[in-house]
């Protein structure tokens, strides 16, 4: 299956860090959103965009963000074959849980495919558990998803195709996930106005992450890209740029010798 993608260099010289950013729920990497965070990141490392199964130019079906951990993994993959030591996801909504579910899975103490694991993992409005309906919002959503008709308005209003069976076996989800992130640095983000997901649901993701996880509850903030302004998306790059330069200061001399060599060989 084909994921549309796309690679925005950064200021860095090659093998610098990078950044892999996951849409939310019927977007897709030419969304202005999208092409406005990935710009405000890419003054700080290289970024790839792409878009999740049966959004955007990607084939597919959407699950809702079950398999859509198999995209994201790919993308990761890519743009360490592409010479990026140090890579980072940021997801929002269902980004977010998607992320999140990627850190677990490819985390460094938890298996997984090495080349496809994450340095540092940002979510941004994610979900804490599956199946919400709490809110007006996430209500509208179910019906899209699950209803046959709703479907029909996916894929012709919203752009996006929608796989018609339900999840089996029901995927981790992200307040299981979150403690297996650890040690990988962890941000959690969220706006104290999503009208998705109230504030119960990031102080459970960071109740699960403990002392592994940090929390950033924003004042006055909407929901998922839409909302998150320059000015934040700014912070969470200092943040990612704080991580990175925390880890490369842990590496002993010869994970710094090794991972220069690595860069300098991608170089050739």
């Amino acid at each position: 299956m084909a994921i549309e993608a796309a690679y925005h260099p950064g200021p860095g010289p090659v093998g610098g860090p990078a950044v892999v950013l996951a849409h939310g729920f019927t977007g897709d990497l030419g969304r202005p959103h999208v092409r406005r965070a990935a710009a405000v990141f890419a003054q700080r490392a290289a970024v790839i965009t792409f878009s999740f199964r049966g959004h955007g130019g990607s084939g597919g079906h959407s699950t809702v963000g079950d398999r859509e951990v198999l995209d994201l993994a790919a993308a990761v993959a890519w743009a360490r074959s592409l010479g990026h030591v140090r890579v980072a996801t940021v997801g929002f909504s269902m980004g977010g849980s998607v992320v999140l579910r990627h850190g677990a899975l490819h985390g460094p103490l938890h298996g997984g495919r090495t080349e496809a694991r994450s340095d540092a993992v940002v979510s941004v409005s994610a979900p804490a558990r599956w199946f919400y309906r709490g809110t007006a919002p996430m209500r509208r959503l179910h019906w899209v998803v699950t209803r046959r008709s709703g479907r029909m308005v996916g894929r012709l209003g919203l752009r996006t195709r929608i796989h018609p069976h339900e999840w089996n076996p029901v995927p981790l989800s992200p307040t299981e996930a979150v403690p297996l992130i650890a040690p990988t640095p962890l941000l959690i983000v969220h706006g104290d106005r999503d009208p998705y997901f109230p504030v119960d649901h990031p102080r459970m993701l960071a109740a699960a992450a403990g002392a592994s996880g940090e929390l950033w509850l924003e004042p006055g903030m909407g929901h998922a890209e839409h909302a998150a302004d320059d000015a934040l998306l700014e912070r969470i790059g200092a943040w990612l740029t704080a991580s990175w330069t925390s880890a490369t200061a842990g590496e002993t001399p010869a994970t710094a010798d090794e991972t220069s060599a690595a860069a300098d060989e991608r170089k050739g």
